[in-house]
């Protein structure tokens, strides 16, 4: 802990200096490049069960990589460093997932599987560059969030929800950071949704638009249809200033009794702005049964080895 304590003095030092020095920091709306990211693994996957019973949702493969390795690329692909996962119990299969397996390793090495070998070590980083915390208790994505707060110190840093997939030629995250180069404050990734699901997703109040750029006056927590202020729906792509745990330490409970990353977003408004990108992809839900199908279905027809059965799979049931 005191070794925390003065890596953040340090950086606070640093900052102050690179203010001081003319370089725009968190006051203006402008920050440094984003170099962390965080993954709330902490959930029990409820709605995947008896599957999840034992193997945690993150873990269910899409094709043949599973959720958060997904994540994880997206990541490593917009330059993330750090990447820090708040986990929960029975959870270690994850950490296992991102570790060396020697034996496995020595066992392909030997029947030269230089193909399948390569797959389980290239997305392995470098010692110290993954961290995991515990969210001991399910008390909602702001909460877990919060739980990483020691480990962000005073720097923008980013969020990935392994189940929104999306599938893109610029990974959504590099969009976003490339976006939030140029505005700073708060970003969060927006789609569009029906009217009749608002009461899904946080819904943003839209101030002006600029392409795929919205400038953001409100927020508000899964409204009903009538109530929402727009169809245009948060997914689980964030990028965000540190000041954000100021809110979240308040641990108030919001929408479903929880603790809602969307309404400590929405306290900023009008001490940091706060703008939605219109990413370019497609988004799977994969925390729905039918979206993870779905984006089995669509990433699977992205190999070429694999398009032609996925065509042939999907005709010979289309009738049935």
């Amino acid at each position: 802990m005191a070794v925390l304590r003065r890596q953040a003095c340090l950086w606070h030092k640093n900052v102050a200096r690179r203010n001081g020095a003319g370089i725009a920091g968190t006051s203006d709306g402008m920050t440094g490049p984003v170099r962390k990211a965080v993954f709330p693994v902490g959930g029990l996957g409820t709605r995947f069960l008896p599957a999840t019973k034992a193997m945690p949702k993150e873990m269910l493969p899409v094709v043949d990589k599973p959720l958060i390795q997904y994540a994880v690329e997206e990541a490593q692909s917009a330059g993330i460093e750090e990447f820090i996962f708040v986990t929960g119990r029975g959870k270690t299969v994850l950490e296992d997932h991102f570790d060396h397996a020697f034996e496995l390793s020595h066992t392909l090495a030997q029947r030269n599987k230089k193909k399948e070998l390569v797959a389980i070590t290239e997305i392995l980083e470098e010692p110290g560059q993954v961290v995991y915390t515990r969210q001991q208790q399910p008390l909602g994505l702001g909460h877990a969030v919060w739980c990483a707060r020691r480990l962000i110190a005073n720097e923008p840093f980013a969020v990935l929800l392994a189940d929104d997939l999306v599938l893109s030629r610029t990974p959504c995250l590099k969009q976003m950071i490339d976006v939030h180069a140029k505005v700073g404050g708060n970003l969060v990734a927006v789609m569009d949704v029906p009217p009749e699901h608002t009461d899904r997703y946080g819904i943003i109040d839209v101030e002006r638009e600029d392409g795929r750029l919205v400038s953001v006056k409100g927020l508000v927590e899964k409204p009903a249809a009538a109530e929402a202020p727009s169809t245009l729906a948060v997914i689980g792509r964030y990028v965000l200033s540190p000041e954000i745990f100021e809110h979240l330490s308040r641990q108030k409970k919001g929408a479903g009794g929880e603790i809602q990353l969307t309404d400590a977003i929405a306290a900023m408004i009008g001490t940091a702005p706060l703008h939605g990108l219109r990413f370019e992809g497609r988004r799977f839900d994969c925390g729905d049964k039918a979206g993870f199908l779905e984006a089995n279905i669509a990433f699977a027809a992205e190999r070429e080895e694999l398009r032609d059965a996925v065509r042939r799979i999907c005709r010979a049931h289309a009738g049935s």
